[in-house]
């Protein structure tokens, strides 16, 4: 529709436009989304943002507030602010500078231009504030790049302002404006969008309705007389916000009028301006413009840097980056630091090579680590690698001063001190006894251990002293991971369960796996007195602990991740009936550094076993302590009470008969 002749004689109207306000919680929560659960996936993402009327603060000189459109950690979630803006997050920073911002720029206006035309805008006016976010998150140096972007259509003439733009006092008066905040205040309160609304005055009467209501509302009045109104962020006084672009767009498509008041509601309503604008007409697919520009004043994006933020603790917890973790501080013994458990570097497996991967489980998991030395050390930290948040360490030793070469947990200056975390001796069959009621004492604080914790790792330097953390994981059926090591030879292998699987009904029986003592034909014993020098210490290959804890950690790992969990059988091909997602499943793991090469061994149940048969586990659920301590006592006693004495004696009373040639050449 054409306008008057004197068009000319009014001054165009220009509007402040949007500055993007990103919090650091917007980025953060991104990050954790794309690792979490965008991943590859570049599709857009809703995201909800929001601004706030326009404010300006009256002193020597007026200044204004810029009016801004936030978005922070609540933009994901499902409030409704503003409607269906989009985020895409690309994967690459050269997908980023590849994307056509024209054309996306356009099809999201077309999107608004759509509305407009087909009512649904009047119904739900918060579609007239769509914006576009594009970004690339690069999360090992945590710098976002970023390009906002909000639509506003363009009419095929300027829209007009017809005269000054007049403070809401002169236009209607202080009685009127009162009546005005009162009646916005119930109007906000009732509407669904109240950012956009119909304003009308008779006096001092002031009443408000939503955009849908139009032609009810106002019915046959005289165009002079109709007011739209929108919460306006900007402080400006000659020049409204964005908002009202696509809002003016809607009032001269939708209702065909050519001319309209527009009250920007500030901050203090009594601060609110009226404009009186002359509308232009618009064509069938109009241009649109809406890319913010940088900071620069050019159009180009925006870059967060973030890292300078990062509190490194933090930073250890979500990167798992271990050369971070050699400050004793940030790297205690008994470690149970942080709650968000697996690492980002972690979470990119389930990206694209293993989907079903199970890292919660893992990283969820309170593992009891038997011993701090070498074996200690190198479990606890592929234990970190795997996200493992809460570990106990068990030991009674001092560091001496040739462990931290090979033990990295430790210091040199750890080495004048008792090493923290728990302190104290396992008590072990056929070692002496000099209290009962201190063994006693040991033996309820180790179950307690056990029993707080899924899983536990047997790293002790005594196969004695692994007898009675065997016995307690079987009977309170936790995950045992045994690794032992030789001087280039070492096991890694995990226990049988003894206690029922409660989703055993649902689930193929499977033969139970036998445990570290299941091979044993007589009961474990002192083996650590009248050692000399060489045998006193742990004298072996120097990668081999590394090796067999790196092993000892990634069967915990395939464990947890078998929908059988430790009741999973043995399988020791990838591909073989029982595999779990991580590939094979084996019972034992021998390893011969001399040969460079690894053995997969599986070895069944035993029933004479001294630690975990049926007899035993019987005798210690009935007896208890008292049972513990006669079996520390007496290894003789376990052997009788297995059954073991029994097998000796048979094959002492065994008379063979050897039967051949008296005259073969020997």
């Amino acid at each position: 529709m054409r306008l008057p002749s004197t068009r000319h004689s009014y001054c165009v109207l220009q509007y402040e436009a949007f500055q993007s306000a990103v919090e650091a919680t917007f980025w953060q929560t991104l990050s954790t989304n794309k690792i979490n659960v965008y991943k590859l996936d570049d599709a857009t993402v809703p995201v909800q943002g929001y601004y706030t009327s326009g404010d300006t603060f009256i002193s020597a000189a007026s200044i204004s507030l810029p009016a801004r459109l936030c978005v922070n950690a609540t933009s994901f979630s499902k409030l409704k602010r503003l409607p269906t803006p989009q985020t895409i997050n690309t994967n690459t920073i050269e997908d980023f500078k590849a994307v056509d911002k024209t054309s996306l720029l356009k099809t999201t206006a077309l999107e608004i231009w759509q509305d407009i035309l087909s009512g649904a805008a009047e119904q739900e006016p918060s579609l007239l504030g769509r914006f576009l976010l594009l970004t690339f998150a690069d999360l090992k140096k945590y710098r976002f790049y970023y390009w906002f972007a909000f639509p506003a259509i363009l009419p095929s003439e300027p829209i007009l302002l017809r005269s000054p733009a007049k403070s809401v006092v002169d236009a209607y008066g202080q009685a009127t404006v009162d009546a005005l905040r009162v009646e916005y205040d119930r109007f906000r309160g009732t509407s669904s969008s109240p950012g956009f609304f119909l304003l009308k005055v008779s006096g001092e009467k002031v009443q408000m309705a939503d955009l849908s209501a139009f032609h009810q509302f106002f019915g046959s009045a005289d165009a002079s007389s109709i007011t739209v109104g929108f919460v306006d962020p900007s402080g400006l006084a000659e020049n409204p916000g964005w908002p009202l672009r696509n809002l003016l767009a809607l009032v001269a498509t939708r209702w065909r009028l050519s001319r309209v008041k527009s009250l920007r509601r500030q901050r203090d309503i009594s601060a609110s301006l009226v404009l009186d604008v002359s509308l232009a007409s618009y064509p069938d697919e109009p241009k649109c413009v809406g890319w913010e520009k940088g900071i620069q004043g050019k159009l180009s994006p925006r870059v967060a840097d973030l890292a300078p933020l990062m509190d490194p603790t933090r930073f250890v917890r979500r990167t798992v980056l271990l050369d971070c973790c050699q400050s004793p501080d940030l790297m205690p013994v008994d470690v149970q630091a942080g709650r968000d458990g697996s690492g980002s570097h972690l979470k990119l497996m389930r990206w694209r090579i293993l989907p079903e991967l199970k890292l919660e489980r893992v990283s969820q998991t309170k593992c009891l680590l038997l011993g701090a030395g070498t074996l200690g050390c190198y479990v606890g930290r592929v234990l970190l690698a795997w996200g493992v948040r809460h570990i106990t360490f068990v030991d009674n030793g001092k560091v001496s001063f040739s462990n931290p070469v090979r033990q990295p947990l430790f210091k040199f200056k750890d080495c004048l001190t008792t090493a923290t975390g728990v302190d104290m001796s396992i008590p072990m069959p056929g070692h002496n006894i000099h209290s009962s009621d201190a063994t006693k004492k040991d033996i309820k604080k180790l179950e307690d251990l056990v029993q707080s914790h899924d899983a536990v790792f047997l790293l002790t330097d005594s196969r004695e002293s692994r007898w009675l953390p065997t016995l307690l994981g079987a009977a309170m059926g936790k995950i045992v991971i045994n690794a032992a090591l030789g001087f280039d030879t070492f096991v890694v292998m995990r226990h049988g369960m003894r206690v029922p699987n409660t989703d055993a009904q649902s689930l193929p029986a499977v033969q139970d796996l036998g445990c570290y003592f299941c091979n044993d034909v007589v009961a474990p014993t002192d083996s650590l007195s009248e050692r000399t020098l060489d045998q006193q210490c742990t004298v072996t290959r120097p990668g081999l602990a590394a090796i067999a804890s790196a092993l000892a950690v990634e069967l915990l790992s395939s464990v947890l991740n078998h929908p059988q969990g430790p009741w999973a059988p043995a399988a020791n091909q990838p591909n073989e009936t029982g595999s779990s997602v991580l590939g094979a499943m084996p019972h034992q793991i021998r390893g011969y550094l001399g040969q460079f090469n690894n053995l997969l061994v599986v070895g069944q149940a035993y029933d004479k076993c001294p630690a975990c048969s049926r007899r035993v586990l019987d005798e210690y659920a009935k007896s208890g302590h008292s049972f513990v301590v006669k079996g520390l006592e007496s290894p003789k006693y376990l052997e009788e009470l297995s059954g073991l004495a029994e097998l000796q004696q048979q094959g002492n009373d065994l008379d063979v008969d050897w039967e051949g040639d008296e005259d073969a050449d020997f």
